[in-house]
């Protein structure tokens, strides 16, 4: 590293952190401190102890997978200001020797005010996050197994899936548990709907006429007894954040906020909250919130021709449970976010729409958490009056270089309609088509 660089921390230091080993190296004005210790909290601490010996103003690290945070928890709780770096912001800076190891190219970079720190949430949201993300991946778990038991009866010919809109649901449950315990009267397993479904008692002895084997029985009620066991769990887990909510008055609050967006249910705002936080004031704008939910799209234009409009990467779980909203509110009617979906669908296709809705998304919900104001709906036909009204502008002042060029042509102009007349002869254009 040049000496010709400004120095912006006199006591810094870089750590390179291993599954068994955090290798340290303090830069100490002119001097460089090394160490090496382990990973157990008792070392963690003894890191920290050697840390305040030699009066650390700031420490940087990788983020390594998870081994990072019993690091940053214990540093946090010594008072020890500490930063968290993406790898490949590191291996992008100029000018690494090769025979300079790891954690002292950290500190280099850190002295120097070249590393840019990574986002990281206090403790209570990094567990908020914890619990959000492991519920989604039980849901993901769970949808997995339900697949695996409607194969089992397909593969028996049961046709459950076409007379019950959700096989998971309490009517279709009795009947897979009656199957699985070895009823195989289709009459017997059809009665036990009691009237609760659509489908008469016909369709369903049609639908559960199957042939099922004792082996596939059991392959049921183990399928049976996963799907309940992750049933118990994501249950766990729903109740956790319902303490939280309870326990955290502003997280309540600004749950309620995004909960009055139309087709976001309180998981996804849970989900939301857990990953973007409640300050907003780390987001210098909209723009940087969706560039870093990986919703902001590209700008990659050459010569006037733009090349690409995909997104960049960004927080992965957060536009996933977006992305899956806008799914959701795509079947919806009446609304803002359903008519800016299918508008964009008929042009670039489903999978952009929903980009675009959730993008729409987080920018709302940006604005919401600053101004502490519930969403307010603007209608499904509010993206149409729009485009009218910039006609209407635009055609007026067609209108008005016309005019500078010639005197005899008159307009009249209506919210309806604009009509032109050139001496004896009238034009009419629609202003609602």
């Amino acid at each position: 590293m040049s000496n010709n660089v400004q120095v912006v921390y006199e006591r810094c230091c870089g750590l390179d952190i291993h599954k068994r080993k955090i290798e340290a190296c303090a830069l100490v004005g002119e001097k460089m401190r090394r160490n090496s210790f382990g990973t157990t909290s008792e070392q963690l601490h003894k890191l920290a102890d050697w840390l305040k010996k030699h009066e650390v103003e700031i420490v940087a690290m990788e983020s390594t997978g998870v081994y990072w945070k019993p690091v940053i928890n214990v540093l946090e709780a010594e008072g020890i200001k500490a930063i968290i770096v993406n790898a490949q912001h590191i291996k992008n800076v100029p000018g690494r020797k090769t025979d300079v190891k790891d954690a002292e190219w950290i500190a280099s970079l850190l002295r120097h005010g070249l590393l840019k720190p990574s986002f990281i949430p206090e403790r209570r949201q990094r567990e908020m996050r914890e619990i959000t993300r492991l519920r989604t991946s039980k849901i993901q778990e769970r949808a997995r197994e339900i697949q695996r038991l409607q194969k089992f009866l397909e593969g028996c010919n049961i046709k459950l899936s076409s007379v019950v809109s959700d096989i998971n649901g309490v009517t279709a449950k009795e009947i897979i548990k009656a199957i699985a315990a070895g009823v195989n009267d289709p009459k017997k397993l059809a009665e036990i709907s009691r009237g609760r479904l659509s489908a008469s008692q016909e369709e369903l002895e049609t639908a559960l006429d199957g042939i099922v084997s004792p082996d596939i029985r059991a392959l049921i009620q183990i399928q049976l007894e996963a799907i309940e066991a992750l049933d118990k769990q994501i249950a766990s887990l729903d109740l956790m954040m319902e303490r939280i909510e309870r326990e955290d008055e502003n997280f309540k609050q600004a749950l309620e906020l995004i909960d009055t967006i139309p087709g976001i249910g309180k998981r996804i705002a849970q989900v939301i909250l857990a990953e973007i936080g409640l300050d907003m004031s780390r987001f210098p704008s909209a723009k940087h919130v969706s560039a870093w939910s990986g919703l902001a799209p590209g700008n990659n234009e050459s010569a006037g021709k733009r090349r690409s409009g995909k997104a960049k990467p960004g927080n992965p779980q957060l536009r996933s449970q977006l992305v899956q909203a806008a799914h959701t509110i795509a079947r919806m009617k009446n609304c803002y976010l359903s008519s800016l979906y299918h508008r964009i669908a008929a042009r670039r296709g489903k999978k952009r729409a929903a980009v675009a809705v959730a993008h729409a998304i987080i920018v709302i919900v940006y604005h919401m958490l600053i101004r502490k104001e519930p969403y307010k709906e603007l209608g499904e036909n509010y993206l149409s009056e729009q485009m009218r009204r910039s006609k209407i502008k635009s055609l007026v002042n067609l209108v008005k270089n016309i005019k500078k060029l010639d005197d005899d042509v008159q307009f009249i102009i209506s919210d309806q309609s604009i009509r032109i007349i050139i001496g004896e002869e009238v034009k009419e254009f629609s202003m609602t088509g």
